[in-house]
């Protein structure tokens, strides 16, 4: 059974399954070491969620939550599920929980993007309720 929780301590486990997934969702970002996991559990903005299968994490979200102006914005980001588990609910479950957890820190809405080679995350976030929006995406590089 797939439970979600909020990583609120790093340990060597949670270390050790970033080094496994972050590859898995991007292979020119190298997978965060301890003191940078340190720093996003230790933010006030950002929330990172991870899925258990048994005891072993398969899964992770971050949760970016901040006030601007016009209101508390949330964002999805670094969605990442285990090859091994993926089409076994685990990315409905992580975002379950994030949407959740957007609507009771105040959001009004939850963005997120997904590269188009991502089929099978399009076809869930479509699933979940997420509209494509008419917007353009802009980088800039430092």
């Amino acid at each position: 059974m797939i439970t979600v929780e909020e990583a609120t301590v790093v340990s060597e486990q949670l270390v050790e399954a970033m080094q496994r997934l972050v590859p898995q969702l991007s292979r020119s970002s190298p997978p965060p070491d301890a003191a940078a996991l340190q720093q996003i559990v230790d933010s006030d903005a950002s929330i990172l969620f991870v899925a258990l299968d048994d005891e072993a994490i398969v899964g992770s979200l971050t949760l970016a939550v901040f006030g601007i102006p016009t209101g508390t914005r949330a964002w999805i980001e670094d969605v990442v599920v285990d090859e091994k588990v993926r089409g076994k609910g685990v990315g409905a479950a992580l975002n379950g929980v994030a949407l959740a957890r957007a609507a009771a820190e105040g959001a009004r809405t939850v963005d997120l993007t997904s590269r188009p080679s991502r089929e099978a995350a399009n076809r869930l976030y479509r699933r979940l309720g997420f509209v494509a929006r008419d917007t353009n995406v802009y980088r800039f590089e430092l």
